[in-house]
Parts: C-alpha cells; structure tokens; sequence
C-alpha cells in the first residue's frame, strides 16, 4: 500500500486551466498505481479550465463548493458538493467556479498510453 498525505502531496500544472492549483494524490510520481492517476484540485472564484476536447475519459468529484461544467453542446450542469460526474473521451468540456468560494474537486483519469 502507499498512502500521499496531504502535507506531502506534489503540484502539477494542468493545461488550460486558470486561478487553479493542483496536488498530485496518486498516481505518476506519488504512487505506483498502474491504472489511473488522482489529483485535487482548488479553484479559485472565476478560475476554471478552457473548453478543450480530451482523448481520454475522466471522473469529477466536488468536495466544497460548486464547479460549473460547459459541455461542448452548450449545455451546463452545476455540481456541488459530493456531486460527480463522468466526462467520456471525445466529449468537450469547459469548467469554471462561478461562486465566491474556493471550489475543490478530486479528478480521476487514466494514463494517456505510454505513460505508465
């Protein structure tokens, strides 16, 4: 087993995303997990993440706050807290924290091929 504390957890950046920062929890260089990667994710009031179209899917969670998701048809679906959702490859998204609070989500995606 291999636990990431909290106070240990490393910051990557993501593409396309802005007034954001991100922890590693699992996954890459925080753990062997050989299926998926795990970050967390704080999103400042106005801060989000450009509409972008990704090769691979990816699972939202909302911990605090609420994340509003852009989908590339237009429609949009706020998410709250413990709200979840599943964005498959293919499919445009846009996110942003259109609150007065810091939002955190946990994102969970498996690894582009190769990079494991």
């Amino acid at each position: 087993m291999q636990i990431t504390r909290l106070a240990d957890a490393r910051r990557y950046d993501a593409p396309r995303h802005f007034d954001m920062r991100s922890l590693r929890l699992q996954g890459f260089d925080a753990s062997a997990a050989d299926f998926a990667w795990t970050g967390l994710s704080y999103f400042l009031p106005g801060g989000g993440a450009d509409m972008d179209v990704g090769a691979l899917g990816k699972i939202y969670v909302v911990l605090e706050g609420e994340i509003t998701v852009e989908l590339g048809t237009g429609e949009t679906h706020v998410l709250r807290a413990l709200d979840s959702c599943f964005i498959p490859a293919g499919e445009g998204r846009a996110i942003r924290n259109e609150g007065n609070v810091v939002a955190s989500m946990i994102v969970v995606m498996p690894y582009p091929k190769g990079a494991t």
